[in-house]
């Protein structure tokens, strides 16, 4: 197991320590259940912007190509987060923590500034769609009014990250019954409302999106927060289920998000599942579902940052990084980031993934390590899988450009493939003098 720090905790430190180990190894005892880390993992993906994905997508397929090209993008985005997953139910570490080993100390600090960076940057999406969505439902067209909801709404979900994984765990419980037993009723109400399957198979796409495209969006809905998957399945008690409770949200819930965005745009014209509710005259339902739904991704977003700020300070605390994302985050919503959603996502697609297979190719081509006694974290900074982190940015920008193949595929496997080959370098003895 990769060792966060040189040396153990002195009594003092140990009494001070977050509950959540920001930078420590998840002892056993704070273990999880399987079942309690998918509560928390699914409330993560049942995400209102992702279903805003699944309908610029659902407009430019017929039913049953869109049916397809929805599940390889969940294929592509929950194999990929799940095999992060298993990585730190193996370790017990947070995904900024493992970097300090793949990057070293100083290193890891561009991967924490990457991955909290983004996430405030998805706090601040989500704020602006509860209040631009709850201004639309109460008939507010006062622009005032709507940023006053930023920032309450801001405030108010940044609560249960700051409690921790107790306090997700509860909301989520809470709120994932209703969000799937609405959701199977509007996809029911979405096929009687063409006229059933028949009509629904009929429906021709008003617009054209490639393949790559649509499968880069989809990943790019969760490619910083899924490259954050270990912060939650440390705590599992077993890689096994780390795995597959990342499958369950990664791969299922993800599906079911996009289809429901996408359902929504081929039966009502409309891709955002809250405004079917509302045009349905469930206003009352259609806000719960709104608030539950963006509260229960917002404040794992949140304790992202809170995770990755205690990397980047080297504090056993992450509460105070929480607060600090939780403004810097309501601050953007208010300043208009929603509007740059697509352009958002894209880029997202292009420059996590292949963060993320770096760290997964280092730590696997390492596992014989993984049990050493001493620490695996050099001080300065691992320049040979920056230079891999690169490239592997490189090749996914390119693959977009050129429109080849899938770029967030392309970029994880080059940077997982070149850590690996950089790490059987760095073993290779050095030649004999004769």
């Amino acid at each position: 197991m990769t060792r966060a720090t040189d040396e153990p905790l002195t009594d003092v430190q140990a009494a001070t320590v977050d509950p959540d180990y920001p930078v420590d190894p998840v002892p056993h005892h704070a273990r999880k259940s399987w079942f309690s880390l998918a509560v928390v993992l699914v409330g993560f993906t049942m995400f209102t912007p992702t279903m805003l994905a699944g309908a610029q997508v659902g407009a430019a397929y017929s039913f049953l190509p869109l049916m397809g090209v929805l599940l390889l993008g969940s294929l592509v985005l929950g194999i990929y987060v799940s095999a992060l997953g298993w990585l730190g139910a193996s370790t017990n570490l947070t995904t900024a923590m493992m970097a300090r080993a793949t990057f070293g100390r100083a290193g890891a600090k561009m991967s924490s500034l990457l991955l909290g960076g983004t996430q405030v940057g998805w706090y601040g999406v989500s704020v602006a769609t509860l209040a631009l969505l709850t201004g639309q439902a109460l008939g507010w067209e006062s622009d005032a009014a709507v940023r006053w909801l930023m920032l309450g709404s801001g405030l108010l979900m940044g609560i249960t990250a700051y409690i921790g994984y107790r306090g997700m765990y509860v909301l989520s419980l809470v709120a994932l019954p209703l969000m799937l037993i609405l959701g199977a009723w509007v996809a029911w109400k979405a096929f009687a409302e063409v006229g059933g399957v028949g009509e629904m198979l009929a429906i021709k796409p008003e617009s054209t999106m490639g393949l790559a495209m649509a499968v880069t969006l989809i990943v790019g809905t969760f490619a910083s927060g899924g490259t954050q998957a270990p912060n939650w399945t440390r705590f599992a008690r077993t890689p096994a289920a780390g795995f597959w409770t990342c499958i369950a949200a990664f791969l299922g819930a993800q599906m079911l998000m996009l289809f429901s965005g996408a359902i929504g745009a081929l039966a009502f014209g409309e891709g955002d599942f809250v405004v079917v509710l509302l045009n349905l005259g469930l206003v009352v339902w259609g806000l719960l579902f709104l608030v539950a739904n963006i509260w229960t991704t917002n404040d794992n977003t949140a304790y992202n940052v809170g995770v990755a700020g205690a990397e980047l300070f080297n504090s056993r605390r992450r509460k105070p990084f929480v607060i600090a994302g939780v403004v810097l985050g309501t601050l953007l919503a208010v300043t208009g980031i929603y509007d740059s959603l697509i352009t958002y996502l894209v880029w997202l697609g292009i420059l996590i993934p292949p963060l993320g297979g770096v760290i997964l190719g280092d730590h696997l081509a390492r596992r014989d390590e993984w049990g050493s006694t001493t620490s695996l974290v050099p001080d300065g900074v691992r320049w040979d899988n920056i230079a891999v982190y690169a490239v592997g940015c490189a090749a996914a920008w390119a693959s977009n450009e050129a429109a080849f193949f899938i770029p967030p595929v392309v970029g994880a496997l080059v940077a997982l493939l070149g850590a690996v080959l950089v790490r059987s370098l760095r073993r290779r003895p050095a030649p004999q003098q004769g």
